[in-house]
């Protein structure tokens, strides 16, 4: 049985730091790509950044490039996002998911092609 479990979550001040951390269990031993979504109140979910497990591959979204980073512990099986500099816009429910294939690399932050996801946790940044 395949568990994505989200912790890290909180509130911050503008400008602060969160990391969130992704335990997985039971997933297929060639899954492809990680990410991390998020999602707010009247917003679409969107990914956030993901990373390629075979090659070590990392992508984000434009809004967080140079502030977000994400990480993949192979040995203990868990995904990282280390944000700092952390702004009121970035307040939503921070999803952890799974996709098996390597056709997430055709776009990794489509969403319907993940099979797996966590539960989420949320953030929230305070201006």
């Amino acid at each position: 049985q395949v568990q994505l479990m989200e912790s890290g979550g909180g509130s911050v001040q503008a400008g602060g730091s969160l990391r969130l951390s992704c335990a997985a269990s039971g997933l297929p031993h060639s899954t492809a790509c990680m990410a991390w979504f998020r999602q707010s109140p009247g917003k679409e979910r969107e990914g956030v950044a993901g990373v390629y497990n075979r090659g070590g591959s990392t992508y984000y979204h434009h809004s967080v490039k140079g502030r977000f980073t994400i990480s993949h512990d192979a040995a203990t099986n868990t995904l990282f996002l280390q944000m700092n500099g952390l702004e009121p816009e970035d307040t939503a429910i921070y999803y952890c998911a799974a996709y098996v294939s390597s056709r997430c690399l055709v776009s990794w932050s489509a969403g319907p092609g993940y099979s797996y996801w966590g539960q989420g946790t949320q953030v929230t940044v305070a201006s």
